[in-house]
């Protein structure tokens, strides 16, 4: 798939703005639609921009150790609802939920106590640990949004003491060698783009350290590349099931807390950060180490998504944010739809589902139950207005399905038989389904 060319010279006209008036060193970013990366533009010349050159990250290394945190929970080795402290006993803002930590909901202050964590050399864990004390909660937990780095260091050292592990050995045999992401890496690796300062008056550079930030590396340690981190957007919107549920990345994706209660434009989740343009939703995160800049958002309903880097700490004019949602709501404006085309099926429904299928009624509106083939569902779709989402529903037993889907998520529906064993009615939470359009049961 590649992009139209109207829509190429637009993403790269937009990027050379952005160079420009942002004044850094060098910018690149790419699109990714249905699991691909479909274009890349880059400006400016220090160092000329590569789909393979490393950048700095920053918190978009939050949002893998919070797959890794949902890995863990689906497999049932923890709960998002234990404290803290259940995993790193003793430490004194334990009061706080993992489900608050992820979201920045938990009311730890920002960084930890020390020098400034992204300039300096990190410290281990029990160090980490150490220098916590009870007044490094600004709020109590879940009152308000408070974007916490802190958070995150301790979420990486729970997710070592639970798995035994280091958090970056867990992130790379987990999702980065799964994913093929082989240039994204603890350590810079060259090629990678040197970070700079850029000075506010002479336009001069000053060149940022690399440092390793020790127990704080979950929140923002890692480097990758546009090829790389396009992979990851790819994975955000449309997870591998092997390795992360598609059910577990949309409960990311809900909001935890709104962080702008003005406007309700943004929020968080459980690792994202959510914001919205016009009626839709975007989910990614920005990142920012010194001397980088970094953005990942996509759009999961279009399975399409941008990534985007700077090696300068800031851009002169406007936000690595602005400039990511620019982007993507540029591609999708611009761009048709995906049409998957209609593939027959392999097989007929079980006899017992064939009999579910055609028209049922309730209050008078009109049905259509459906067999989805390829993913083993039934659905039930409301015929006015025309193109309503289906409810889907998986067997859970004879006569009985698990509602997975809008107002009907985790609800059953019952199948009730006659005298004869053919189905009568659908009981979807007590709401009664007929065939016959006439009849109240």
């Amino acid at each position: 798939m590649t992009l139209q060319p109207e829509t190429r010279r637009r993403i790269d006209t937009l990027v050379a703005e952005a160079q420009a008036t942002g004044r850094t060193p060098s910018l690149v970013a790419g699109v990714v639609r249905d699991g691909d990366l479909v274009h890349v533009a880059g400006a400016g010349e220090c160092p000329t921009p590569d789909p393979d050159t490393q950048y700095r990250i920053g918190s978009i290394s939050k949002t893998m150790t919070a797959v890794l945190v949902m890995q863990l929970r689906d497999e049932g080795r923890w709960g998002l609802d234990d404290q803290l402290d259940r995993h790193l006993p003793g430490t004194p803002v334990g009061r706080a939920t993992l489900r608050q930590l992820l979201g920045h909901a938990g009311g730890l202050q920002r960084e930890p106590e020390g020098d400034w964590w992204e300039r300096s050399a990190g410290a281990d864990l029990d160090t980490l640990l150490a220098g916590l004390s009870p007044a490094k909660l600004a709020h109590p937990p879940h009152r308000v949004y408070h974007y916490s780095n802190l958070a995150y260091g301790l979420l990486g050292g729970a997710l070592a003491r639970i798995a035994g592990k280091p958090w970056w050995q867990l992130l790379r045999e987990r999702l980065l060698d799964p994913l093929g992401m082989q240039r994204t890496t603890y350590q810079a690796e060259e090629p990678f783009a040197r970070g700079y300062v850029v000075h506010p008056w002479h336009d001069t550079l000053r060149e940022e350290p690399r440092t390793d930030t020790g127990a704080m590396a979950p929140a923002g340690q890692l480097w990758s590349t546009t090829t790389d981190l396009a992979r990851w957007a790819a994975f955000l919107a449309d997870p591998h099931p092997d390795l992360l549920a598609p059910q577990t990345l949309t409960e990311m994706c809900a909001p935890v807390v709104i962080s702008d209660l003005d406007s309700w434009r943004s929020g968080h989740g459980l690792g994202l950060e959510l914001s919205r343009s016009g009626e839709r939703v975007y989910a990614g995160h920005t990142g920012s180490m010194p001397g980088y800049l970094a953005v990942l958002t996509v759009y999961r309903p279009a399975r399409t998504g941008v990534v985007g880097f700077a090696n300068a700490y800031g851009l002169r004019a406007g936000s690595i944010a602005g400039f990511g949602e620019r982007l993507l709501t540029t591609v999708l404006d611009s761009e048709p739809p995906t049409i998957r085309p209609w593939r027959p099926a392999d097989a007929p429904p079980p006899a017992d589902v064939a009999e579910l299928t055609g028209r049922w009624w309730w209050m008078g509106r009109e049905y259509e139950a459906a067999w989805d083939g390829t993913a083993g569902e039934l659905t039930l779709t409301v015929q006015r207005p025309a193109g309503a989402p289906p409810w889907r529903f998986t067997p859970e037993g004879t006569d009985r399905w698990r509602g997975r889907s809008g107002t009907n998520d985790g609800e059953i529906l019952a199948v009730r038989r006659d005298v004869t064993g053919r189905p009568d009615t659908l009981d979807i939470a007590t709401f009664i389904f007929t065939r016959d359009p006439d009849r109240v049961a």
